[in-house]
């Protein structure tokens, strides 16, 4: 058997002693699968197997096993390959049976006429990186993977520019400091979290500009200014498994043949199909996919698979919920100018999920409309601090030039044969960000009025329509959308909250900076997993507490009708639902209903108010 990292280093040298040893029995193929799963099951193997995310692609060896985590962002049609195939030594002219999974070009001296040869079919999945992800979930995911350490034994082939290196007028976050390197390097399976960044820096020698090539490759991105690989990943069992947008662990064997690119040259596509689908290797890697685990979140600060070990952390951390609700309530309320209703729907909205779907309802969904938004800095310095918080958030700002300008709904290609994304295609539970306090006065346009309505959509079904050009196509999605306004927005939501400062600072930007830095990291650590963690509790409500429901919605109704509706107490069940998981609560209390009656009293009582102060507000 392959020696103890031989399944990390050479990956491709295990499948073909399989291959050798199967005799040409088919069940070879799901022994390799078993194998691999079996060795990613080992405690902390999956932090020795070295990340696309975190290593830039030339300090990776080729044919070795690395991962991404990331999201399908298309998927190409079918497409052919030699799964076994004979080859003729030319020496001593005796066939040999080779395997061609797992790779994209065979070896030399194929025997065209063999009765051996086995056409087998895969698919191509087009992957970028989680769009929207928070800059200390990159970090921390970093600082737990596989380190790349100096040595001579692997010199890279290649002396091109990832992509985390190209665009660099792109980037939106501050660049960290780079220094040079004189030695390749190597994965070393066990790492430790002290390691600092720039060991997976590129050197400052290949910091050049960027070939024709990849400067004309439009990398397909959702959001403007992100960074990182964009990877063709090749996948071989469980197509019906995968998804559009579905977010991913991969676990495959990395391929950067230059040949590749010359073999795209050859095929018979038109030149913008052929640089979507044969994008250069060196740029856009081929992955072939052995293991793929779907993550129900990309928080790095919680087990992301359900096994004993995420038991145990649930488990001990519901014992603190009550307490870090408290603290984080306490932070949201400074956060929010000393308005601790708006905080405690803040929260809530922070912990809202679909968590199922009736018809076409989506249930679980609590968009917030926080309105009186102080003008200037204010929304968006609340929304770096939300963004602390998350693992995935985008900030939209609504002016007339980006509404007429930008493209929110992906929309099919048929010139180039693939999927253009938009700013809409977002991982389940991204955090939406919609900043109307931007929006001046001014006209529409056809492509402004076709966002707008495609935000509604989104906050009102969870669903975003794909546009195909001859038809529409109905994506579900699992979005939380903030929007910030000074009045109430134009955009539908499930709650309007209006901001009732109790505090005037003179300076807001310094009064809110000094607010997050007397926050110490494992406080805002103990935020973002109580944050991901209450999204995952189950819930229920007893026939009991049903009853009393019913009783106290018909009672509410009995002096006035018209003062709570059906769509009152939907929301009130709503608010109750992630009140309880607030608190580590999987179940509805009586005491839970009347509190969510009664904050939603209190909120109901302010939009009333602010409504007669502002006659012209709907």
């Amino acid at each position: 058997m392959p020696s103890s990292h031989d399944w990390i280093n050479k990956p491709l040298g295990v499948v073909e002693a399989m291959f050798a040893q199967s005799n040409s029995n088919p069940e070879w193929e799901a022994k390799v699968l078993e194998y691999f799963k079996g060795q990613l099951k080992e405690k902390e193997s999956h932090s020795w197997v070295p990340s696309l995310n975190d290593v830039p692609l030339h300090y990776l060896k080729p044919n070795s096993l690395v991962k991404f985590r990331c999201l399908v962002q298309d998927m190409f049609d079918p497409e052919f390959y030699m799964g076994v195939y004979e080859t003729v030594d030319p020496s001593t002219k005796a066939n040999v049976l080779r395997c061609g999974k797992y790779k994209d070009v065979t070896e030399c001296g194929v025997d065209l006429n063999s009765r051996n040869t086995v056409t087998a079919e895969r698919q191509t999945f087009y992957c970028v990186p989680i769009p929207g992800e928070s800059p200390w979930a990159k970090e921390i995911s970093f600082l737990s993977a596989a380190r790349v350490v100096p040595s001579t034994s692997y010199v890279p082939s290649r002396q091109k520019r990832s992509y985390e290196e190209d665009d660099d007028d792109m980037d939106t976050q501050p660049q960290k400091q780079r220094e040079p390197h004189t030695e390749t390097p190597q994965i070393q399976p066990h790492g430790n979290g002290d390691s600092k960044r720039q060991e997976t820096e590129a050197p400052s020698s290949q910091t050049t500009t960027p070939s024709d090539c990849s400067s004309h490759l439009d990398l397909n991105f959702p959001l403007p200014g992100e960074r990182g690989p964009a990877c063709l990943v090749k996948v071989y069992e469980g197509l019906d498994s995968f998804k559009l947008n579905d977010t991913l662990e991969i676990y495959g064997i990395l391929s950067v043949n230059p040949v590749l690119t010359v073999l795209g040259e050859e095929n018979m596509e038109t030149p913008e199909e052929q640089r979507a689908h044969d994008p250069p290797a060196s740029l856009v890697p081929r992955l072939h996919m052995l293991y793929a685990r779907p993550l129900q979140h990309n928080n790095p600060l919680l087990p992301s698979a359900p096994t004993e070990d995420q038991s145990a952390f649930v488990s001990s951390f519901l014992v603190e919920m009550a307490s870090v609700r408290a603290e984080l309530l306490a932070y949201l309320t400074h956060v929010l100018l000393g308005d601790g209703l708006a905080a405690e729907y803040l929260l809530l909205h922070l912990i809202s999920d679909v968590y199922t779907r009736r018809d076409v309802l989506p249930l679980g969904k609590f968009t917030l409309n926080l309105s009186g938004c102080p003008l200037n800095s204010y929304t968006e310095r609340l929304y770096q601090i939300v963004q602390q918080l998350v693992p995935c958030s985008y900030r939209l700002s609504m002016s007339l030039h980006t509404m007429n300008s930008m493209r929110l709904v992906p929309k099919k290609d048929y010139v180039a044969n693939r999927l253009v994304s938009g700013a809409l295609q977002l991982a389940r539970n991204t955090s939406l960000f919609l900043d109307e306090t931007q929006l001046e006065q001014g006209q529409l346009d056809s492509s402004g009025v076709r966002n707008i309505t495609a935000l509604g959509n989104l906050i009102s079904w969870q669903k975003v329509d794909y546009d195909f050009s001859y038809h529409q196509m109905e994506f579900p999605c699992n979005i939380n959308v903030l929007v910030t306004s000074e009045g109430r927005s134009l955009l539908p939501s499930d709650c309007q909250v209006p901001l009732q400062p109790q505090v005037t600072p003179p300076n807001m930007e310094e009064y809110l900076t000094t607010i997050h830095m007397a926050q110490f990291t494992s406080q805002i650590n103990k935020f973002r997993v109580y944050l991901s963690l209450a999204r995952t509790l189950d819930y229920s409500i007893s026939d009991e507490v049903t009853k009393a429901v019913e009783d106290d919605f018909v009672d509410m109704r009995k002096d006035d009708p018209q003062s709570v509706t059906a769509e009152d107490l939907h929301r009130m069940l709503v608010v109750a639902r992630l009140l309880s998981l607030s608190l580590g609560q999987t179940t509805l209390s009586r005491d839970g209903w009347m509190r969510a009656k009664h904050i939603d009293m209190l909120r109901r009582s302010r939009t009333e108010q602010q409504k007669s102060l502002n006659g012209n507000e709907p």
